[in-house]
């Protein structure tokens, strides 16, 4: 075959050269080249290269888990916010109804205490007027007494005894007084 190629290069040389076929010596060499490249990059750069491909592939697929992951985290985060946002409105609601309660229970024992306390002043304004009443009936009838004794002293002309009087009188006015309508007999 060398031997082909060599009558091949000498053929080509007794013809003008081709602006755009290359000369065979060239295009042999250049082959050759081309595959001794080819082999030691095939052999040494490409599975470095492969090696480089592969982690940069791994490190973008490991970002994409932890970035993925971030977003799992950040909307567990955001749900538990809303939860204890939640919590703390329904806790809130709860104050604000336990204030209006304990509120309502206050103006209620207030007044409660206030009627209390007027019934309790006009329980002893009743009190004082059944005081005050018996006090000027005792008066009046202690002056009736006086008057009555005097009176009959007038008319009899003479000083009756006093404490039979005023017995008969206190017993006459408790009659008037107690509505049994004989003090009218």
């Amino acid at each position: 075959m060398l031997q082909l190629a060599i009558l091949a290069v000498e053929a080509a040389a007794e013809e003008a050269p081709s602006p755009i076929v290359p000369d065979l010596a060239e295009l042999l060499y250049g082959s050759l080249a081309f595959g001794i490249v080819f082999f030691l990059l095939a052999k040494l750069a490409f599975p470095a290269l492969n090696k480089m491909l592969a982690a940069r592939t791994e490190k973008i697929r490991g970002d994409l888990e932890r970035a993925e992951d971030a977003r799992r985290e950040a909307d567990g985060e955001l749900l538990r916010y809303r939860e204890q946002l939640a919590g703390a409105r329904d806790e809130a609601n709860r104050i604000i109804e336990e204030a209006r309660k304990t509120a309502d229970q206050l103006r209620k024992d207030l007044q409660s205490k206030a009627e209390q306390e007027s019934q309790a002043t006009v329980a002893r304004a009743q009190e004082e007027i059944r005081g005050e009443r018996d006090r000027v009936f005792l008066e009046l009838k202690a002056q009736m007494a006086e008057l009555a004794v005097d009176l009959a002293g007038r008319v009899v002309g003479q000083s009756l005894d006093k404490k039979a009087h005023e017995k008969l009188i206190d017993d006459y006015i408790s009659e008037v007084a107690g509505g049994n309508g004989k003090a009218t007999e």
